[in-house]
């Protein structure tokens, strides 16, 4: 069961990224990204997570956030690797959203915007963080106003 939601949620996952980094960047399609897969991934996420919380799905036991130990064990059964995955997909794909949205807004809208923002991108989606770093980074050599460098919204 759990190998069949991981392949799931990559699937989901993947279409959502080519979109992002592919398509035409049209208020809807922005919109159905965020609807789609992104709240599909963020549903499958809770869900997982509630019936891991409730017992309906049985784990290993002694997990918790408190200690190396405890995540060690959380992620020592299908259900917590699929659960952990989805929770990494979901907020990768949010994150590359709000890059792409805000990269347009400030202006790496044209085919040349497009080009710097894929690779930035596909970094988000390999290595979140290192994604959004590299982003941020971009944001401060372009952008280099007062005005720019308040938190982008």
């Amino acid at each position: 069961m759990w190998e069949q939601i991981f392949g799931i949620a990559n699937l989901v996952a993947m279409i959502g990224w080519a979109v992002l980094i592919l398509a035409p960047r049209r208020d809807i399609m922005m919109r159905a990204l965020f609807f789609g897969p992104v709240f599909l991934l963020a549903l499958g996420y809770a869900t997982g997570l509630a019936l891991v919380m409730t017992g309906v799905v049985p784990t290993d036991g002694g997990a918790d956030f408190s200690t190396i130990e405890g995540v060690r064990a959380i992620f020592a059964s299908d259900a917590g690797v699929t659960i952990g995955w989805v929770h990494y997909l979901t907020f990768d794909l949010f994150v590359g959203l709000w890059i792409a949205r805000n990269a347009d807004a400030h202006g790496l809208n044209t085919l040349k915007g497009r080009l710097i923002q894929a690779p930035i991108l596909l970094f988000t989606f390999a290595a979140g963080p290192f994604g959004l770093a590299l982003y941020i980074m971009l944001r401060m050599i372009l952008w280099r106003a007062p005005s720019d460098r308040r938190i982008p919204g």
